[in-house]
């Protein structure tokens, strides 16, 4: 996990409809400044911390107009901090102006690394011997290969230098290299399996390229200029300075307004250029299409079936194998699972799902190269690697019995739970509960119950840190679902120890804080095998498409809804959130299952919703875990009760409120 920003300034950007939502509402005031930026980035990348400043000077000296070129210079970090006059000029928002605008432009990249790979220590930004710059935060889990020993960051970086220019707003006909095994950088982007956000100058081209990835799993949020602010904004965060301190509240109602706004999924340009008729800086800014094919059906996001026929939805995980292939031969095929001392009869797309998770967890919690450092100052049987955010709940259960199947068994796994009701919140009482059924599967793996217990009403200053965290967000529900995400993935709380054999009542309750640096989150299980309480009113409604659209909706908009919010959330405690039910080839698996195998929601709460699911719970031993029944974060935590009585007094008077439909006024 890292953290990056950019701030262009001196540059007029032509900004296209299609890439910019042009509010008619009042912009805010806000003040971002570089020392702010750095000090949100630093945050989530503890590690090291840089800077870089790229100078653009058009030429004035040429005999014509027409021949004016431009003039690139990579500015040190030393040299940026010593540049007093440009510091004030970002702090107060006129170092982009439009009344200052002339022939000197100004990009300057800063780069936060909280490192997790390769074996010697680097710092963002990174810069090539032909002038590039790049700062990224992501994880390459396929599509470009990365030895063991290799930082991700420097081998993308290396492949970005080979790439053409073809892909940017200046080049026209074909690709003067074809044929010489070059790339274009949407290619290149496309190409990565994995999150990401990205921000590249291409030197070449005198292009900057930025994106995420399709699913937003890694932030990146943006301030397009205004008149108030010209400048030109990409951060992974938005530092306090952008919260205000008033904490009014307002019914929305589609006047808000923010400073930062989520950018989109996708790959973008701002190619530079002098003006050749008015003598300034400008630059224009282009969205650009995904180059893979497969990805861009996952976005799509298309199954393969969705509306079954009336005998398709009679079978049963204990029908023999033959009665179920007369039935529906391609969907339905019955595979036995053995789990311990038991035999499962399950169905052969949920051994699909199963397999795709395995993998996809085995690429999430490998141990690179980086960790032998770790063994050189505490003792490797101490050393907690990966935890998993934990509630105890159906996909918090799969993730951890995969997660002790792929990692070392000489390490322990870390199991956050927050709570804000003690030991009677639901999430404390099923993870007690989740974490005996885990020893009973693998006895022999260190589990550690982190019991993280929160008051809310002692964390005013929190909630305002929060508040930074979560924006552009600005719900009572995003709030309430980013506090306990923050709380939790800190890893700072309780661990229960039994002296000897001793039973449960002996434990003692010792002061704990988990020192993992990566932390699996269940994100994307709902949204993909219909887990939530909508997608039955849906189903009710509009039967098998009405429930497929919601779904597709779902995904669709998960980069805006949740992603962004949650990666900010938990990156800022200096932890990497990891989403294996969001992994490229996992989604493909279950949009390749009919939808009937996905979910029945004629099924009764806990047995037809995600009912894929409880069948690979069920491979994994994770019986009781089957059957447990949806509850989100804010009310498995009893935050949302806990947040409704303290702003509206009871939870009748916040219905609303838990609802998502009053934002937080900032203004």
């Amino acid at each position: 996990m890292c953290g990056i920003a950019l701030i262009v300034s001196g540059i007029r950007i032509d900004l296209s409809p299609s890439t910019l939502f042009q509010s008619p509402n009042p912009e805010p005031l806000v003040t971002v400044s570089v020392d702010d930026l750095k000090a949100a980035l630093r945050r989530r990348g503890p590690d090291s911390l840089g800077s870089k400043k790229v100078i653009l000077q058009y030429n004035k000296n040429l005999n014509s107009v027409e021949d004016r070129e431009l003039v690139c210079e990579v500015i040190e970090d030393a040299e940026i901090e010593n540049d007093q006059s440009y510091l004030q000029n970002c702090s107060n928002g006129k170092a982009g102006n439009y009344n200052q605008l002339g022939n000197i432009g100004e990009l300057q990249f800063i780069g936060a690394t909280l490192q997790l790979r390769g074996l010697n220590p680097i710092i963002q930004p990174f810069v090539d011997s032909y002038g590039n710059v790049l700062i990224y935060n992501g994880e390459i889990f396929g599509g470009i290969h990365v030895e063991s020993d290799r930082n991700d960051g420097e081998v993308l970086m290396q492949t970005l230098a080979n790439c053409c220019s073809c892909g940017s707003n200046g080049h026209t006909g074909p690709c003067s290299v074809a044929g010489h095994g070059c790339n274009s950088v949407p290619n290149v982007f496309s190409t990565i399996k994995g999150p990401w956000a990205i921000i590249y100058w291409q030197e070449s081209s005198r292009t900057l390229w930025f994106g995420r990835d399709a699913f937003g799993r890694r932030s990146l949020v943006v301030h397009w200029p205004t008149v108030k602010d010209s400048r030109f904004l990409l951060s992974s965060v938005s530092p306090f300075s952008s919260v205000y301190q008033s904490s009014d509240f307002e019914v929305e109602n589609g006047t808000h307004h923010n400073f930062w706004e989520e950018l989109s999924c996708g790959i973008y340009s701002l190619s530079m250029d002098a003006s050749k008729l008015h003598g300034y800086l400008a630059g224009e800014v282009k969205k650009h299409e995904w180059g893979n094919a497969m990805l861009s059906e996952l976005i799509k996001w298309e199954r393969v079936s969705f509306n079954p026929k009336p005998d398709e939805l009679h079978g049963s995980l204990n029908e023999t194998l033959e009665g179920q292939r007369h039935r529906h031969p391609a969907s339905s095929d019955i595979v036995t699972f053995e789990s311990g001392p038991d035999q499962t009869m399950v169905s052969l797309p949920a051994h699909n799902v199963l397999s795709a998770l395995r993998k996809s967890v085995i690429l999430r919690a490998s141990q690179y190269r980086i960790f032998e450092a770790v063994r050189c100052y505490s003792r490797q049987e101490e050393h907690v690697p990966v935890a998993v955010l934990f509630s105890g709940g159906l996909d918090s259960m799969i993730l951890s019995a995969l997660l002790d199947e792929c990692l070392d068994p000489s390490y322990g796994i870390d199991l956050l739970n927050v709570s804000f009701d003690g030991q009677s919140a639901p999430d404390r009482i099923s993870a007690k509960a989740g974490v005996k059924e885990l020893r009973r599967i693998a006895p022999l793996r260190r589990w550690k119950l982190v019991e993280i217990d929160s008051d809310l009403s002692k964390l005013t200053l929190e909630m305002k840190h929060v508040m930074s965290l979560i924006n552009p967000a600005n719900t009572y529900m995003d709030l309430n679902i980013g506090v306990a995400l923050w709380l939790a993935a800190s890893g700072d709380g309780w661990v229960s120890e039994r002296p000897g054999n001793n039973s449960d009542e002996d434990q003692q309750r010792l002061r704990y804080k988990s020192e993992a640096r990566i932390v699996l989150v269940g994100s994307g299980a709902d949204e993909q095998c219909a887990g939530y309480g909508r997608h039955r009113t849906k189903y009710r409604c509009g039967g098998w498409h009405g429930l497929n659209e919601e779904m597709k909706l779902d995904v669709q908009r998960i980069w805006k809804r949740n992603m962004g919010r949650d990666d900010r959330c938990i990156a800022d405690n200096g932890k990497e959130a990891r989403f294996p039910f969001l992994d490229e080839d996992v989604i493909k698996v279950l949009l390749d299952i009919p939808l009937w195998e996905v979910t029945n929601l004629d099924q009764p709460s806990g047995t037809g919703d995600k009912k894929i699911l409880r069948e690979v719970a069920r491979m994994l031993g994770l019986h009781e875990a089957a059957v447990l029944p949806k509850r989100a974060i804010q009310f498995g935590s009893r935050i949302a009760r806990e947040s409704n009585r303290n702003v509206f007094g009871s939870n009748r008077a916040a219905n609303q409120a838990s609802a998502g439909s009053v934002v937080i006024n900032r203004s």
